[in-house]
């Protein structure tokens, strides 16, 4: 048989299956999403790419310098002339000019910038550092001992054409600004000389800058998807804020409409009850000839039905005033020993007149000797008459019921009516379990009801710690198992001595 748990009192079952759609949120989703997509031209992003070069800039505002400190010393060692010392501080020169552009920038609020006017402004700088190192291709060494000193330039170049790469990749085109007069004018150089070796280094220059240039742009990308993933964290995070604001708003509106509820019928529960006993006591005193007999039988049958129609909606109302304080959390449990198997016994008994009227056995099947549970007495006398009412309702005329008390395999106690009645549908059983939910063959079949039993029989049960179990399979019946937990268990104490064993022990 399919088992079934409720944990929500509404009525209408969500489907989980479904993702929820909410037309708004997708549409601002996927606008954002629209947005972030446009990689090139987008403003914001462009501004946060120079604000990534300047810090860059600034970072590594001492790697190229030193690369220039250290060619130049090699150079004056090696007997180059002051000429490399000038181009030395033209070179740094125009570096500290990049780096001041840079860690101005960097100062400067991302939604103050320029993007345009700052980008050319950079590009002029870079293209400045350029022409220091075009200058370098262009050194000779007539005089020194160094008999590879084209080879040397080479070396140099790519060693800041790399490092140039890495830190200038979050502006386009930086690289091609500084390098490409530079190795331009080291291939006219080297080709003017038509040595095998100076031809060799052109040309990996010429096919180094490309391939840089492309690596430049391969991380250039990558720090355009690390903004675009952080745009959308920040787009999506603010949506969150506002879809949790607006819950909050929702939950409070709830939570003063449950309260305004909650007191509207604990004000309303005596206005409701008191004309009801009246009604109910005058029927009956009618129905049942009291005062006199009544010359025409149809008023007495009249009066029967006013009586149980007074006696249904008394019920209701006070069901629904249980349901109303257990989710109010104003139903206070008056917990104390009791025993399960005495309350299920009595309910029994009570319920025994109206099972006979439709010709239902009760089959009760207790297992002796179990210990006291620490409970609610009230509330365990309504867990069992909710489940044997519920019982009875559903069971065809000549059906049987059996009511089972036990151990749970956790050491705790069950109480487990079951019957042999329609049956309840699979999808059904989320609604039985509701509040006002009844299934659609139950309805057919059975007398009119509220549909408040199963959720107060889960309410107080969970008040108790216990759990609600519902088996059913069509048309061969339903199983309700109440639960009560270990913890509710009480162990028995051992007996005290007798005056006769306590003189033997003596």
């Amino acid at each position: 048989m399919p088992s079934q748990r409720s944990t929500t009192a509404d009525k209408f079952i969500v489907d989980r299956r479904k993702p929820h759609r909410n037309s708004d949120v997708a549409r601002a989703v996927r606008k954002t999403r629209d947005r972030l997509s446009q990689q090139v031209g987008n403003p914001d992003f462009d501004r946060e790419l120079l604000k990534l070069h300047a810090r860059a800039m600034v970072g590594g505002a001492v790697i190229v310098p030193l690369l220039v400190l250290a060619t130049a010393a090699t150079g004056l060692f090696a007997g180059v002339g002051k000429e490399i010392g000038v181009w030395a501080l033209f070179t740094l020169i125009c570096y500290a000019i990049v780096v001041f552009m840079a860690s101005r920038v960097d100062r400067t609020e991302a939604a103050e910038l320029n993007p345009l006017q700052t980008h050319g402004d950079f590009l002029i700088g870079h293209f400045l550092c350029g022409l220091g190192w075009a200058w370098f291709a262009w050194l000779g060494c007539d005089a020194c001992q160094v008999e590879q000193f084209q080879l040397i330039k080479a070396v140099v170049l790519l060693l800041a054409m790399a490092a140039t790469a890495i830190t200038a990749s979050s502006l386009r085109g930086a690289l091609l600004a500084t390098f490409a007069v530079p190795v331009a004018a080291y291939a006219y150089a080297g080709a003017s000389q038509w040595m095998p070796a100076e031809l060799i280094m052109a040309g990996l220059l010429i096919v180094s800058l490309p391939f840089f240039a492309y690596v430049a742009r391969q991380l250039n990308r990558s720090s355009l998807m690390l903004l675009s993933f952080r745009s959308e964290k920040d787009a999506l995070i603010a949506e969150l804020d506002t879809a949790k604001s607006m819950s909050d708003e929702a939950r409070r509106r709830a939570e003063d409409a449950n309260l305004a509820k909650s007191r509207f019928l604990a004000s309303m529960s005596h206005e409701l009850r008191t004309p009801l006993n009246a009604i109910l006591g005058f029927s009956e005193v009618m129905a049942n000839e009291v005062l006199g007999p009544m010359s025409n039988p149809t008023y007495r049958d009249y009066a029967r039905d006013v009586h149980d129609s007074g006696q249904h909606l008394l019920d209701l109302i006070n069901e629904i005033l249980d349901l109303s304080r257990i989710e109010a959390g104003r139903y206070q449990l008056n917990e104390e020993p009791m025993m399960l198997l005495s309350v299920v016994e009595d309910c029994c008994h009570m319920m025994e007149l109206k099972a006979r009227n439709k010709d239902i056995r009760i089959v009760q099947d207790f297992e002796s000797a179990l210990p006291r549970l620490f409970a609610d007495e009230r509330a365990v006398r309504q867990i069992a008459l909710n489940l044997l009412s519920n019982a009875i309702k559903f069971t065809g005329t000549g059906g049987e019921i059996r009511v089972r008390v036990g151990w749970t395999a956790g050491g705790g106690q069950y109480l487990s009516v079951k019957d042999n009645g329609p049956g309840i549908p699979e999808d059904e059983i989320p609604v039985v379990l509701s509040a006002f939910g009844q299934g659609s063959i139950a309805i057919k079949s059975a007398e009119q009801g509220t549909g408040l039993g199963l959720p107060i029989v889960q309410s107080l049960l969970a008040m108790h710690g216990g759990e609600f179990e519902l088996h059913s399979k069509l048309r061969e019946g339903t199983e309700a198992i109440a639960i009560f937990p270990l913890s509710r268990v009480m162990e028995e104490l051992p007996a005290l001595p007798t005056k006769a064993v306590a003189a033997r022990r003596r």
